[in-house]
């Protein structure tokens, strides 16, 4: 009944039957309490979503899986101190975290949430050497800044990992590397109850369905079955099955045979059944199934089914036409045999026999030279002994055969290992590699390192959302622009990279496309962070601020640790002036990610809204550390320091903005504005004039200009100038900026300064 009812469970949560799932298990667990069955009701109510039942109902446990998978509710509940200590108890400081490369990972996810950086890194590398496919942990460490080189990572350490892992599970995919050392080293010479199988695997490998959504371990569902499921669950086909006969074996594999008879009581009179017992027991200790060449078949086929209740038609007619054509034939042990068209033979022999049309099969099997047997069954049951030791030479023979065919199938499923492994992290290194060098805002040399993958992996909406990051960060907005367009039509229910497909069309002021951007997101998941965060840029985009505020909360509120939903609400504060708010916003964001440049950057602008400069230039810097190559960053951090009075170093900063990106029009413009304040008016008006080639249509140029040829008394050039801005359209608080400057065009500075 057990074993029924974790059947039961186990297929409900392969189809996502889950309230389903949860009702068997409470079954279970009523009619057979233990802690292996509270952790499968726990692992229902977590795939339910349902984090609080499963903390209920595994708190106090011991088992180390019990530990794992309380962790994980209490994870997902933010209840950060009881998942440590489940993991980490403080009684046992040396024990080994449950669950391997999982449970390190989650223990890193704590130390990274209560901010001690180098635990979780260490624990995030523990997690890859475990398992090098663990690419969450790589993840991980590239946002936290501390990632090795991909080469280094999936390297030959890796390969070799993985080659460990799953040489033995090259032909039953679904099993882990514990599971499938269980099965090599049990023999399934005996009939093994699905009870037993169950107590045997304890159900310790509570992990991820073939599909990724369970997280029950598909190897448990396929152990844990009914009937005679149990022992085909490791008769796997050999790899060499395809370079041998298309003709099936018998089934030597089996002691067992639901509809057929025991081959064991095959021959009941006078038999050899001790050699027949042999002959089967050799490959039953192997879990994959045997083949052998046609010619040794048709030997063993001879011996062990010499009896039948039916016979054919069509083979007694072949049989005769055999012992005429072939009157004598060598027999086991080289005496001379008739062989009589009435014996006896089984249907696999029959099966076997028939393979070429119009050709019998004693003709077929003497080619080359090579003498098969063929034992009548009255010679046979005369004398048994000549019999039996013809069968063990011929059982030998078999082995033999049997043995080499499995070397030659276990060396061609470690090839396919070998070669898997090294096909797998190839394509980890590139992606890996390119995934560091963006999260190190190394985004040039990370676009070149995408371009390394083959077309059918670039062509991914995973890709191609970092390739969009990374044009974004470059302030390429128009190339984000189409990469983002391309993933949205490749993967439109992928929701990676969304939030900041959103900022970019918010930047190149698509209301348009943001709009139906942001429609179409809500309508896909509601309860997506980047949905919301869409939405908000929408809002934002319109000048309704407080209706995007409200937006980037319902972001927050869905997912409190994605960071850049906190700096938006901080954007948004900032728009309202409400700067103590900003403060608390972006400081959160922070508090989730030391490394989200954005919140410095947003504390920076607004220290500088405030004209506190000093904390102004200290962010700046701190966002200048993350993200080295933005020019963003860099002109303001040369503002920052113009109003320090240190205008000399602000020109070297504004130098290396202009330097690391030409496209950016704003260091140029803030280097033009320090070189007035300086009064070194005709190297300004150089720097305007090469911005206008590049901007003719910005009203700002053309304002400064008119200030400058003000400052040095030129006014008919001021008001043409001042005139061309205003003809541009500027912003309502440009253009009466403009105006009060013409106003006071013929003043002097000094009455200009006391007005």
């Amino acid at each position: 009944m057990e074993s029924i009812l974790i059947n039961c469970v186990q297929n409900n949560l392969h189809h996502f039957m889950h309230s389903n799932a949860i009702f068997i298990s409470q079954l279970l667990c009523a009619q057979f309490p233990s802690e292996t069955n509270l952790q499968l009701l726990a692992a229902c109510y977590l795939q339910n979503n349902q984090a609080y039942s499963a903390y209920h109902i595994l708190k106090g446990t011991k088992m180390p899986q019990s530990r794992y998978l309380f962790a994980i509710s209490c994870f997902h509940m933010n209840l950060l101190g009881e998942a440590e200590a489940a993991l980490c108890p403080a009684n046992e400081p040396g024990a080994e975290v449950p669950n391997g490369a999982p449970g390190h990972y989650l223990l890193g996810q704590v130390y990274r949430y209560t901010d001690r950086k180098k635990r979780a890194i260490d624990h995030f590398k523990q997690a890859l050497s475990k398992d090098p496919l663990m690419w969450a942990a790589y993840e991980e460490l590239c946002i936290l800044g501390d990632a090795e080189e991909a080469t280094t990572v999936f390297g030959e350490a890796a390969s070799f990992c993985m080659q460990k892992q799953y040489l033995n599970c090259s032909t039953s995919p679904n099993l882990s590397a514990e599971d499938c050392n269980v099965v090599a080293t049990n023999s399934v010479s005996e009939d093994v109850s699905p009870r037993k199988l169950r107590l045997m695997q304890g159900l310790k490998d509570i992990a991820a369905n073939p599909h990724g959504s369970s997280i029950i371990g598909g190897a448990a569902s396929q152990l844990i079955s009914s009937g005679s499921s149990n022992m085909s669950f490791y008769n796997t086909p050999s790899p060499m099955a395809t370079q041998l006969s298309s003709v099936a074996p018998p089934p030597l594999c089996r002691n067992v045979m639901p509809n057929g008879p025991n081959l064991s009581t095959l021959n009941s009179d006078n038999s050899p059944k001790s050699t027949v017992n042999s002959t089967i027991q050799a490959p039953i200790q192997a879990p994959r199934r045997k083949f052998v060449g046609e010619g040794k078949l048709r030997k063993i086929s001879g011996r062990l089914f010499s009896d039948s209740p039916r016979r054919s038609s069509r083979l007694s007619n072949e049989a005769s036409v055999s012992s005429n054509a072939n009157a004598t034939m060598l027999s086991g042990n080289g005496t001379s045999n008739s062989y009589k068209g009435g014996s006896k033979l089984g249907p696999m022999t029959f099966r076997t026999m028939t393979v070429r049309k119009g050709q019998s099969w004693a003709n077929e099997n003497m080619d080359g030279g090579i003498h098969n047997d063929a034992v009548d069954v009255s010679r046979l049951n005369i004398s048994s002994t000549t019999s039996c030791s013809s069968a063990a030479v011929e059982a030998k023979a078999y082995e033999q055969d049997a043995t080499t065919l499995q070397v030659s199938g276990q060396a061609t499923s470690e090839s396919k290992v070998i070669t898997g492994a090294s096909e797998i992290l190839t394509i980890l290194r590139v992606l890996g590699e390119g995934y560091r060098l963006a999260c190190l805002y190394r985004c040039k040399e990370a676009l070149d390192t995408y371009l390394k993958l083959p077309q059918r992996h670039y062509n991914t909406g995973w890709v191609l959302s970092q390739v969009g990051k990374a044009h974004y960060e470059l302030v390429d907005n128009l190339e984000a622009d189409r990469v983002f367009s391309l993933a949205r039509q490749i993967a439109p229910y992928s929701l990676e990279g969304m939030d900041i497909y959103s900022t970019v069309l918010y930047h190149l002021k698509e209301d348009m496309k943001l709009s139906y951007l942001a429609q179409e997101l809500i309508s896909t998941d509601r309860l997506a962070p980047q949905s919301w965060c869409a939405m908000g840029n929408c809002y934002s985009l319109q000048k309704d601020h407080e209706t995007a505020l409200k937006n980037f909360q319902r972001a927050v509120q869905l997912n409190p640790r994605f960071a850049y939903a906190q700096t938006l609400c901080g954007h948004e504060y900032v728009a309202q002036e409400d700067f103590e708010n900003g403060i608390k916003s972006y400081q959160r964001a922070l508090m989730v990610d030391p490394r989200h440049y954005n919140a410095w950057y947003g504390l920076g602008m607004l220290y500088l809204h405030q004209e506190k400069f000093e904390f102004s230039e200290h962010h700046f810097r701190m966002a200048f550390r993350i993200n080295p190559k933005s020019s963003v960053i860099l002109s303001y951090l040369g503002t920052a320091l113009h109003f320090l009075k240190r205008s000399e170093e602000g020109l070297a900063v504004m130098e290396k903005a202009i330097l690391a990106d030409k496209k950016n029009l704003l260091p140029m413009y803030q280097k033009a504005n320090i070189l007035m304040s300086l009064e070194r008016f005709d190297e300004a008006l150089e720097v305007l004039d090469e911005l206008k080639e590049y901007a003719p249509f910005e009203s700002s140029v053309f304002a400064l200009m008119g200030n400058i040829y003000k400052r040095r008394n030129m006014h008919e050039r001021a008001m043409f100038h001042y005139g061309i801005a205003l003809d541009l359209k500027p912003s309502a608080t440009d253009a009466a900026t403009i105006k009060a400057a013409i106003e006071k065009l013929y003043l002097p500075d000094e009455l200009e300064d006391n007005l």
